[in-house]
């Protein structure tokens, strides 16, 4: 095996966890600006966290985060403590054959399950946290109007669009579609059916009635009941939810990026299984900076 494995193939890693092409919904997003800090290093309780001023968040909408929840905590010196959420893959097997070599090709075969695995999670979850728990004057829930689908879920309009653009005044104004809300504008086509039917990853987002159009291909929307309360993280479709369209103010919203580690272990090293193993660690959270600017469409 290559003496510069690990140096090499974990830089390939983080380089194409920060590739953009898996949440342009995130694009162009700040990072807040402070360094993580590892709290026990090199253990299963290992974390990583930031310390933040108070006058950049809301405290209070972090600590009733429905999404994580947020580990945070006040300081009298005017910080608060943030948690970065942990992403780890499962540990792939590899053979001795597998490792030989640095070329990219090489490294993305061999790491692109956990990189995939890794983006699709934790952006997952950053369309989940941007959410709105529920309806109030600051962050809009809004039902659909169109007509029912023929599985009782209502059609998105054009209509609910300006609706939903009315109540959501902002400046820089993001709407990332969910399947069912795209396609029912794709039945448009008179009006901007070729707009999304022509829109390509990489390419300017286009904008119909003031919002800026994304789709997250094959991402997971929150969930919704028919009371318009956002269900948590990763539960199950009942009866009655919808998968929600999210809109955010490119100003409301922050995310950080922690630290990508690499866990390798030599085939030598290795008596039980005699194979190599690989797995990856990594940290991150994107978040609204306080319960404004934000809504959904359900």
């Amino acid at each position: 095996m290559a003496g510069n494995f690990p140096e090499i193939w974990l830089g390939r890693v983080i380089d194409n966890l920060k590739k953009g092409d898996v949440a342009p919904w995130l694009e162009g997003i700040a990072e807040i600006g402070v360094n993580p800090i590892t709290i026990n290093e090199g253990t299963i309780t290992e974390k990583q966290k930031i310390y933040v001023p108070t006058t950049d968040f809301d405290v209070d909408v972090l600590i009733n985060n429905t999404t994580y929840p947020i580990d945070v905590q006040v300081y009298d010196d005017g910080t608060i403590e943030i948690t970065l959420d942990k992403y780890q893959t499962k540990v792939t097997t590899l053979s001795d054959d597998d490792t030989m070599g640095a070329s990219y090709d090489k490294i993305d075969t061999v790491t692109n399950s956990h990189t995939r695995s890794i983006n699709g999670d934790k952006y997952d979850k950053a369309l989940h946290s941007i959410a709105p728990a529920s309806h109030t004057a600051d962050t809009p829930v809004l039902q659909t109007s169109g007509a029912d689908d023929g599985t009782g879920r209502l059609r998105l309009t054009y209509n609910d669009l300006v609706e939903a653009r009315r109540a959501f005044p902002y400046k820089g104004a993001r709407l990332v579609l969910s399947n069912d809300h795209w396609n029912d504008l794709l039945l448009d086509r008179d009006r901007f059916g070729n707009l999304l039917v022509d829109y390509k990853m990489g390419q300017p987002a286009p904008v119909i009635a003031g919002f800026k159009i994304y789709k997250f291909e094959d991402g997971t929307h929150p969930l919704y009941d028919n009371t318009g309360a956002k269900k948590a993280f990763g539960a199950v479709a009942a009866a009655g939810d919808t998968e929600a369209s999210v809109m955010f103010a490119e100003s409301g919203i922050a995310k950080k990026t922690g630290i990508t580690k690499q866990y390798f272990l030599k085939a030598e090293n290795n008596p039980r299984t005699q194979a190599n193993e690989l797995n990856y660690r990594h940290y991150f959270i994107a978040t609204p900076y306080q319960a404004k600017k934000i809504g959904a469409i359900r």
